[in-house]
C-alpha cells in the first residue's frame, strides 16, 4: 500500500503535465493563450477609465454615461498581471452584458470586437460583465469573465 501511494504524486504531476502539453503546438510556437490573461483594462479617449484584477476579483473606477448620450469608443484590453496587453489570436472575442438593458446598453461596432460604446437609457445604476470568449463569435465558451462593474446613468 505505502509504495503505490508513493506514485500518486508523480501520476499526478505527469496527468498535469500532459494536460499542460495539449494546448502547445508544433506548427504554432507563436499562439496565444487566454491563461496569460489576469486582467482587463478600459480605455476611453487614451486614459485607463476602470481596470479589473482578478487575482482579488476587484474593479477600479467605474462607468458613467448621462441618459440619452453615447460615450466615445471604450477599448477593452485584456492584460495579464503585469497589466501589460495579451495578445489574442482571432479565435477570441469579446462579450458583453449588461444586467438592465433599460438603464444602460453596450454597443460594439462589429460583433465581438474588444471595445464598444456605452449608451444612457434611463437614470439608475446597473452592473455590466466582461467575457473574453474563445470560439465562433455567438458560440463560443468563455475563458475569462470579469466579476460585474457598476454604471452609473445620471444627470449631470
Amino acid at each position: 500500500m505505502r509504495h503505490s501511494r508513493r506514485k500518486l504524486p508523480f501520476a499526478l504531476l505527469a496527468a498535469g503535465i500532459l494536460t499542460l502539453s495539449a494546448c502547445e503546438s508544433a506548427t504554432e510556437p507563436e499562439e496565444y493563450h487566454a491563461e496569460e490573461v489576469e486582467g482587463v483594462i478600459l480605455v476611453l479617449s487614451g486614459q485607463t477609465i476602470a481596470s479589473y484584477d482578478d487575482h482579488d476579483g476587484q474593479w477600479t473606477g467605474e462607468l458613467e454615461v448621462e441618459p440619452g448620450e453615447e460615450t466615445p469608443h471604450i477599448t477593452v484590453r485584456f492584460v495579464d498581471h503585469d497589466m501589460d496587453p495579451v495578445e489574442l489570436d482571432d479565435e477570441f472575442y469579446l462579450e458583453v452584458e449588461v444586467e438592465d438593458e433599460s438603464i444602460a446598453e453596450f454597443e460594439q461596432d462589429t460583433p465581438g470586437e474588444f471595445g464598444g460604446h456605452l449608451h444612457g437609457g434611463a437614470e439608475g445604476d446597473t452592473d455590466i460583465v466582461f467575457r473574453l470568449m474563445h470560439g465562433s463569435v455567438g458560440s463560443g465558451h468563455p475563458d475569462f469573465v470579469t466579476e460585474p462593474l457598476h454604471i452609473h446613468v445620471h444627470a449631470h
